[in-house]
């Protein structure tokens, strides 16, 4: 099995690399995933992305795996790297194209030469149906969550796949390792959540830290930018255009008067990786 690894920010993902592009399509199970994407057992990566033309030929599909072998609906860093990988593969031009994923259908548009891709996310929501979040029908907006003992204000919001923006300003990583996966399963996110811990530098200018669910702790996340974003405008903090800013890197993000979100960042090709059989036969701990 062939892939192409990218990077965007240093969240890295594997592209899996068809002969034929157009027909890129394979069946990968739960353990192969996790196997695929452990840095120790694997080839190591934040998840992989499979994708193919679609039959209309209008636009092209996208399914993204998680490393812990469940999907996800939508993820800003794994768009942009799938359009890069389109692009290397002369698929597309500087024309804007569409990607479909299961979170809904995105235009994107890579500027040549290739390392900038801009992505037009969708729209935010912060209704709690759509979300989704436990309780009354509502707009998800400076509420209290309490982890551990500890009282978390947080907004949360969707644009495709659901996240958890905790207002408490600077976390340290130790921090985010601790109470990520606390909030990502609390019982108010029945289908898990995504997590940032936002901090407000300035109108223009955020900064956070990520826990992304089903990858755990990321060095940046398109999604969570786009999230975080949309919360701090929704609040009055900034204005609609943000740069955000991450452990690997920024985004420019802009916000529009309906919350739609257009997304831009760059993407670096890592290089071509294969796996070998034997590594799916070989039992990793528990």
């Amino acid at each position: 099995m062939k892939f192409i690894k990218y990077h965007a920010l240093g969240n890295d993902y594997l592209v899996l690399n068809s002969e034929n592009p157009d027909l890129q399509k394979t069946s990968l199970t739960t353990i192969q995933v996790r196997k695929i994407c452990h840095r120790n057992f694997g080839l190591g990566s934040d998840g992989i992305l499979v994708g193919n033309k679609d039959k209309s030929g209008k636009h092209f599909n996208l399914q993204i795996f998680n490393p812990d072998g469940s999907t996800a609906e939508k993820s800003g860093n794994g768009l942009r790297i799938f359009a890069r990988f389109l692009w290397d593969k002369k698929l597309v031009n500087q024309s804007p194209f569409q990607i479909k994923t299961s979170g809904g259908l995105v235009t994107a548009v890579v500027d040549s030469p290739g390392t900038n891709v801009s992505v037009e996310m969708g729209t935010v929501s912060f209704q709690s149906a759509k979300i989704p979040v436990a309780g009354k029908s509502r707009e998800v907006l400076n509420e209290t969550i309490d982890i551990d003992g500890q009282q978390l204000s947080f907004c949360a919001s969707t644009i495709g796949n659901p996240h958890c923006v905790v207002l408490n300003g600077v976390q340290t990583e130790t921090e985010v390792r601790r109470l990520g996966p606390l909030i990502e399963t609390h019982p108010n996110f029945p289908n898990r959540i995504n997590v940032q811990f936002l901090e407000v530098l300035n109108r223009g200018t955020i900064r956070i830290k990520i826990w992304e669910r089903g990858a755990g702790y990321t060095l940046a996340s398109g999604s969570s930018s786009c999230a975080a974003a949309s919360v701090v405008h929704k609040l009055g903090l900034c204005d609609n255009q943000i740069e955000v800013h991450m452990p690997g890197g920024h985004l420019d993000i802009t916000v529009s008067e309906d919350y739609s979100i257009t997304m831009r960042g760059a993407v670096t090709r890592v290089g071509e990786m294969s796996i070998e059989s034997e590594c799916f036969d070989f039992e990793m701990p528990v």
